[in-house]
């Protein structure tokens, strides 16, 4: 079964790890920037090498983004950045294991991937099964 491994961000974040942090935030030093580069490839390619890893990707900042709503019946495109509390996709791995227990014991990893603290103490990952037909889309 395969299985998606969703990591978020904000604006804020890119911003911060770009060095240029929010008033009264603390940004990303060149050695935290590296520290989480270096684990994250590690990360790929730990799954690569098992067997495991179908796709991975990261995602450019919420500033490169364009989010389409229907209004009134037609589409609107709005240009990012978006509210800076607002979260986004910031990147992505599909997996194929055997379980959704592998999945979440890989996606547990993340919670180890290197950062300044106030980052590290809000990040999530979720683990979501990938449905390969309609029949497995639950109602």
């Amino acid at each position: 079964m395969k299985y998606m491994i969703l990591i978020y961000a904000s604006q804020q974040d890119y911003d911060a790890m770009a060095g240029k942090p929010a008033a009264g935030q603390a940004g990303w030093s060149a050695a935290d920037f590296a520290a989480m580069g270096a684990f994250m490839e590690s990360f790929t390619k730990d799954l690569a090498e098992s067997g495991e890893l179908v796709d991975t990707r990261g995602l450019t900042a919420p500033a490169h983004a364009r989010r389409i709503r229907l209004r009134d019946g037609a589409p609107v495109v709005t240009d990012g950045p978006y509210a800076e509390s607002e979260e986004v996709l910031a990147g992505y791995w599909i997996v194929e294991c055997g379980s959704f227990d592998r999945a979440t014991q890989i996606a547990a990893r993340l919670a180890g991937t290197p950062g300044p603290e106030h980052v590290r103490a809000r990040a999530k990952a979720d683990v979501r099964p990938i449905a390969e037909s309609r029949d497995e889309l639950e109602p």
